[in-house]
């Protein structure tokens, strides 16, 4: 007999996993409008689904799906904004120029209202956040982008990107940032073959 416990934290899993695909979809449509574009935008999807959400106010009804948090997880916009770069960076713990450069665009982006940057942005950040400097900046950035943390911009800049959002939040909880880029990992389908052999050897029991 299957423990109702169990199946309530396997339903909670799955709503929480779709719940966070339909967040990352969200974002990613959000990024590609201009920042002025994005509050109307947000105020017709609510009148259109009937939210009551107050238009002019920093508090709101609305909020994000009920993610797995760590203590020192941050809402994807909070209404805290006195932390200082150092601060975030220390409560994030990157491990990588990767991360680091991720982090960094996650601050430009939410607490200093630079949701496109280039190069210099980043370094100029690292150093306010007291971080070791990139031994390359360029290369660094270059390889966050390819790794899908950042998405190319306007005019040669740079963005986060929706995966680049989510591995932030979930940081400094690295099993959940890992869980997210697995999430992001398109699925591999089963080889041709591998189904044949499955299935002769089935018939052969």
């Amino acid at each position: 007999m299957n423990d109702p416990t169990k199946l309530n934290a396997r339903a909670d899993d799955e709503r929480t996993s779709e719940d966070l695909d339909v967040l990352t979809q969200i974002v990613a449509a959000f990024q590609r409008l201009e920042p002025e574009s994005r509050e109307r935008m947000l105020q017709t999807v609510a009148t259109f689904l009937g939210l009551n959400l107050r238009p002019g106010t920093n508090s709101s009804p609305l909020s994000a799906p009920s993610l797995p948090t760590s203590r020192n997880m941050d809402a994807p916009f909070s209404e805290d904004r006195s932390i200082s770069p150092k601060q975030f960076m220390f409560e994030k713990q990157p491990r990588t120029d990767v991360e680091k450069v991720a982090c960094l665009a996650y601050y430009l982006t939410h607490y200093l209202g630079t949701p496109h940057f280039k190069t210099l942005d980043i370094s100029k950040l690292n150093t306010d956040a007291a971080q070791v400097k990139f031994s390359n900046p360029a290369v660094a950035v270059d390889n966050a982008t390819k790794q899908n943390y950042l998405v190319p911009a306007s005019k040669g800049s740079k963005q986060l990107s929706a995966l680049g959002e989510q591995f932030v939040l979930a940081l400094p909880d690295r099993d959940r940032a890992k869980q997210v880029m697995a999430n992001a990992r398109p699925r591999r389908r089963a080889k041709k073959g591998s189904q044949q052999e499955q299935g002769i050897g089935d018939g052969g029991r």
